[in-house]
């Protein structure tokens, strides 16, 4: 299981993706699931479940916070 930390310029914490059994989820700073990439499907879904796209697309819903 990774971990990979996304931070601001200034360094500050925005959110993390974390690998859990072969799915990625991307949390917010806080530890709020923002959304799931599975790369056997190659779709990134939204915490909801709402379909955001083909491909990882998990750092773009970083922004819709």
């Amino acid at each position: 299981m990774s971990t990979e930390n996304l931070r601001d310029r200034n360094g500050h914490l925005l959110g993390k993706i974390k690998e859990v059994n072969g799915e990625y989820q991307i949390r917010d700073a806080n530890g709020r699931l923002l959304g799931r990439y599975d790369p056997k499907t190659n779709v990134t879904r939204d915490r909801n479940g709402k379909l955001v796209g083909r491909g990882n697309l998990l750092v773009a819903l970083i922004n819709n916070i």
